[in-house]
């Protein structure tokens, strides 16, 4: 006899904010509503993005259920979800959490309402811990390098350039720097980044071509050696102050680009010939940002567009094996563990990995 599919509840366990920089547990947190290009995922694994401290502390919308990225079972389609799906799916994605305009919609719950065009359908050699942490990372990345810094070639077409243009990481062991040199190598790209000597070895295992210390006083005229005055393109994933100026230092003499993904401090982006921006992930969504300040946006379809095409590719990736996973360390809590881990996170004392909690 065929399964009978148990009914989902209407209400579930979830992360909400209380106020700026609180968080809460709450019991009977409404299970989302889909939209027509959704799909309801029940949660096993979370994981925890710097993002989540600043959105907590800068934009918290109280009573919004909180969170990035997750991965799960899918358990509820939309009458228009992706073809691909089905109920039963291991998969892994990102949602903007924290949302005044979803406040039913975060990470950090029992069940999750993703849009349907922005899940993984996880290997099965892979497990829910390592495919939490893709969505954010994935999104990140591939907006910032092939829409924002406009590099050439795709991840299925390698550039043809004679000579691979290098692209400097700033940032290169962080998670969002990591998926950004893996990237870059599936791309044909010279690849350099920036870390502590201690995660040398991790930006290597990701594809780095050389990594240059960034605590050095000599680490741009470094980078200005090794490539000859050259480097045209910049991806800042720390976006200080002080790593502004590293890759305004860095970039050869003909100029080019910098990204970063916070706002950056004009005053320290004062060369003419380097074309500067920074990048707002939740555009993605192609729907508007309600958040606070510069971090509020209109709706920006093209980005939805771009976002598509973007795990579409790197869905057939995964599927081939070639795109492996941040470091994670997997730490027990449940909820409770998860709270605790965003003020980790806020303080600034994880590096080289993830945090992720098991919370099925």
């Amino acid at each position: 006899m065929p399964s009978i599919p148990m009914p989902l509840p209407s209400t579930q366990t979830a992360i909400v904010a209380r106020g700026t920089g609180q968080l809460a547990i709450q019991h009977d947190a409404p299970v989302p509503t889909l939209a027509a290009d959704m799909v309801l995922v029940k949660s096993a694994a979370v994981a925890i993005n710097p993002a989540d401290a600043k959105m907590l502390d800068y934009s918290a919308a109280a009573g919004a259920i909180h969170g990035y990225d997750f991965a799960g079972t899918i358990v509820a389609l939309g009458a228009d979800a992706p073809e691909h799906l089905a109920v039963g799916d291991r998969v892994a994605g990102l949602v903007h959490g924290m949302n005044a305009l979803r406040p039913d919609v975060g990470a950090f719950a029992e069940y999750v309402g993703a849009t349907g065009h922005f899940l993984l359908k996880i290997p099965e050699v892979m497990s829910f811990e390592d495919a939490a942490t893709l969505g954010t990372g994935v999104a990140t990345a591939g907006l910032a390098l092939f829409k924002e810094l406009n590099v050439p070639g795709t991840l299925e077409q390698p550039t043809q350039k004679a000579r691979p243009p290098f692209v400097l990481v700033c940032g290169g062991s962080t998670a969002t720097g990591t998926r950004a040199l893996q990237m870059l190598k599936l791309a044909g790209f010279r690849s350099l980044a920036t870390c502590s000597p201690t995660n040398f070895a991790l930006a290597r295992s990701f594809g780095a071509e050389q990594v240059f210390d960034y605590h050095s006083p000599t680490c741009a005229e470094d980078i200005r050696s090794y490539t000859s005055k050259t480097l045209g393109y910049a991806l800042d994933c720390v976006s200080q102050a002080d790593t502004t100026q590293l890759c305004q230092g860095a970039i050869g003499r003909a100029g080019g680009r910098y990204v970063a993904l916070e706002p950056y401090r004009e005053k320290l982006a004062l060369r003419k010939t380097v074309e500067c921006s920074w990048l707002m992930l939740l555009t993605i969504f192609g729907l508007k940002v309600a958040l606070d300040g510069v971090y509020g946006r209109e709706a920006m379809p093209e980005d939805f567009e771009f976002g598509k095409g973007l795990f579409r590719q790197v869905q057939r990736l995964l599927d081939q094996g070639r795109v492996t996973t941040h470091p994670v360390k997997v730490m027990c809590g449940g909820w409770e563990g998860v709270v605790k881990g965003v003020d980790v996170v806020r303080k600034g004392e994880v590096s080289g990995h993830k945090l992720v909690y098991c919370v099925a």
